[in-house]
């Protein structure tokens, strides 16, 4: 690649990272700013929103093939020129989404107080979480409709669109929060209100974006449905492969003391919030690669690539070398309690050194996922949850405490950066052009 066509892919990425990332970090100042209009109401309705809130985020999580896959797919029929089958992609996400919000929501209303007794609420603060759920679940379909507005979007390299409508989604929520909770005095269900009104009127706002795009059809049929619900498979079950290996982690610190648990808390806050800054360049890759890919370019699409890991690496980089400087401020930031962060300094340097082989692998997810390459990663994550529960469980054996639970986590992200580097230096998934049918 010469340095005018490494700079032209260094100006496409930002161009698409910047506004992916303020969408991206929309979400967490959120539910930042939810947690705090909820926190003042009392410690029952806290704990309530804690135990609905984990709920509904992992809904979120297992079904972001609704963004993921809709802009691989479309993405490559977009730079193949293929607008109008592009469009039909639009229409079947659309469809999809509502289907699956119909059933989430009707899940969350019926299984609302056992769900929330095995997150182990009980008395008060179970009826608060109930009535947040089942006031919540209205707006699921909505969330699920923002969630293939964006993958659309995305994937016709529309990063402004999604990022304006997400913010003054997010604002709009904020003002009707206060205004229900604290002027109507509706309580923990004025904010559940709030947020059910503001998913409304960001989910008119996706469902237009995707009904104005160009279709032959917009009817529901399964045959145009079946590479999302390909591709959406393999993403789900990679995605929640991740959040068990999360979920597993946080279970272990919890069983090795309280104070590591806490120290687990603040280093996996870290992680995630510095992911933000990796996921938007992966989104890049994503668009870059099945855009390039779709148009018949291999070899552009391998060296745009490149770059993109060459990025991520370089600000995994100066991530762990502002966490290893800063080992002395930042988890005071967070606690007074010593033994909390005597553990935060044992974890402190496993969070710090994997920064840089995170960068790598959050680049090679989305360099995958645009290349439709989905049945790889599905299967490359299940190998690395194993061996992650086989590592932690060993740890755990071992007495390792907190250290044991992150070498676990490090055994995770390298498993996932040797088997991505491998698929990639090995180009099986440079297929260009736009498939048969979709």
């Amino acid at each position: 690649m010469s340095a005018g066509s490494a700079r032209a892919v260094d100006r496409e990425i930002l161009r698409l990272a910047l506004p992916a990332l303020g969408a991206l970090a929309a979400e967490p100042l959120y539910v930042l700013a939810d947690t705090a209009i909820v926190g003042h109401l009392g410690t029952d309705q806290l704990a309530a929103l804690a135990i609905a809130a984990t709920l509904i985020t992992g809904s979120f999580t297992i079904f972001n093939f609704l963004t993921y896959g809709t802009t691989a797919q479309v993405a490559r029929y977009h730079g193949a020129g293929e607008e109008e089958i592009a469009g039909r992609l639009a229409a079947q996400a659309l469809w999809l989404a509502l289907g699956i919000g119909a059933l989430l929501a009707a899940l969350a209303v019926g299984l609302a107080r056992p769900a929330v007794s095995l997150m182990g609420g009980d008395g008060r603060v179970a009826d608060l979480a109930v009535l947040y759920l089942r006031i919540s679940a209205i707006g699921l379909p909505c969330a699920m409709v923002a969630l293939a507005g964006q993958g659309y979007l995305r994937g016709v390299s529309d990063f402004r669109l999604p990022l304006v409508i997400v913010i003054a989604a997010n604002v709009a929520n904020v003002v009707l929060e206060v205004v229900f909770v604290y002027v109507f005095d509706w309580g923990i269900a004025g904010s559940a209100w709030g947020t059910v009104i503001a998913q409304l009127a960001m989910a008119a706002a996706f469902a237009a974006a995707l009904l104005r795009a160009p279709a032959d059809t917009r009817r529901p049929n399964l045959a145009y449905l079946r590479p999302l619900l390909r591709v959406g498979g393999d993403i789900a079950v990679r995605t929640t492969a991740l959040y068990a290996s999360f979920l597993l982690a946080s279970a272990l610190a919890a069983r090795v003391g309280s104070a590591s648990l806490g120290a687990h808390q603040i280093g996996f806050q870290l992680f995630v919030f510095l992911a933000l800054v990796l996921d938007a360049i992966a989104i890049a890759g994503q668009v870059i690669v099945g855009r390039t890919l779709g148009a018949g370019g291999a070899d552009e699409a391998y060296a745009s690539a490149r770059r993109m890991i060459g990025w991520s690496v370089v600000v995994g980089l100066a991530f762990a070398v502002v966490l290893g400087s800063l080992v002395a401020v930042i988890p005071h930031a967070f606690t007074d309690d010593p033994r909390v962060i005597d553990r935060a300094h044992v974890m402190w340097p496993f969070l710090a050194i994997m920064q840089p082989a995170a960068g790598a692998v959050f680049a090679l997810d989305g360099i995958l996922i645009g290349a439709g390459d989905t049945r790889f990663i599905k299967w490359a994550m299940v190998a690395a949850f194993a061996c992650f529960a086989m590592v932690a469980l060993i740890t755990y054996q071992l007495d390792l405490g907190i250290a044991g639970v992150w070498t676990a986590l490090i055994a995770l992200i390298a498993v996932r950066l040797v088997t991505g580097l491998a698929r990639f230096q090995g180009r099986r998934w440079l297929v260009t052009g736009a498939p048969a049918t979709a």
